[in-house]
């Protein structure tokens, strides 16, 4: 049976802080009346975060705004998510950790109106963004459907990310991005690369312009683009994509071929990766749920 999941990518400029929610909101449900059978809505990285300026005064308005994520803005963000019945990923937010930290993070509301999954960028874009690095990887299940990983932005040009996501089990990895620069051509390469390199959907919206280079992409487990914005401009880019494809790629192969996933049986012995101290495990390569062969 097929597990297909309808997305709406709402590739649209940052909402400033001080009208973040209100707007939100708004745009959220436009989307959900425009394509009512969507099931997942994502937005671009600090969507509801948008700030004036760049450096120290930028960095001390994103600290001014930053919540811990039981605070107001996430119990509003689920309760949105639960009045509309969708999974909605607003992007990410500036969340004030338990010490004083500065965290971007990427929340996952659940259609029962509750906060399923949350994820602390692991790679800031230094020395540009202030904020502290996360320290673990997050998926989260669709139920009925499957599983999907969390990147944000410049964590896609390491690809110890999207491969530990694939290993974890992911189906989907969804990358939210906020890419002002002249390297979003460079981003949808990642993109296509990553899906092939872990034969896993990748899902990667971008801010639309006059911020943001847009060209908000979908990509298959093989790296097909399935869906691509033209531009900058703002736009609701949808796609219906089926987790079952990653069943039947990461089965018969990459055309038909290449099985990365089963590269190693058992009896082969570990491969020391000195750059981490660690190593590759015959007998722990395969992912979560990936049959033994």
């Amino acid at each position: 049976m097929s597990r297909a999941l309808p997305l709406a990518l709402a590739q649209l400029p940052p909402r400033p802080a001080e009208a973040q929610f209100s707007g939100f909101a708004t745009e959220v449900e436009e989307i959900h009346s425009r394509f009512p059978q969507t099931r997942m809505a994502v937005f671009p990285e600090l969507h509801l975060c948008g700030v004036e300026g760049l450096g120290p005064e930028a960095h001390e308005q994103l600290r001014e705004i930053a919540e811990p994520l039981d605070g107001p803005r996430v119990k509003a963000l689920a309760e949105l998510a639960g009045d509309l019945g969708l999974w909605l990923l607003p992007g990410t937010v500036c969340e004030r950790g338990p010490e004083g930290q500065l965290y971007n993070t990427a929340v996952v509301l659940s259609p029962e109106g509750r906060l399923a999954a949350s994820y602390r960028k692991v790679f800031p874009w230094r020395p540009s963004e202030p904020y502290d690095p996360g320290d673990r990887f997050v998926v989260f299940d669709i139920p009925g459907t499957g599983r999907v990983g969390l990147s944000i932005c410049y964590d896609a040009w390491f690809p110890e990310v999207a491969r530990h996501l694939a290993w974890m089990g992911a189906e989907v990895i969804v990358n939210p991005v906020m890419t002002t620069t002249s390297d979003r051509a460079q981003e949808t390469v990642l993109a296509r690369a990553n899906a092939i390199a872990n034969q896993v959907h990748v899902v990667s919206v971008n801010t639309a312009g006059p911020v943001g280079r847009g060209h908000s992409i979908v990509v298959d487990p093989e790296g097909r683009v399935r869906a691509e914005a033209p531009g900058e401009g703002s736009t609701v880019l949808t796609d219906v994509i089926d987790l079952d494809d990653v069943t039947r790629v990461r089965t018969y192969g990459t055309a038909g071929v290449t099985r990365m996933w089963d590269q190693f049986t058992d009896d082969d012995a570990p491969i020391e990766l000195p750059l981490y101290g660690g190593r590759i495990d015959p007998r722990t390569w395969r992912p979560h749920g990936h049959p033994r062969t």
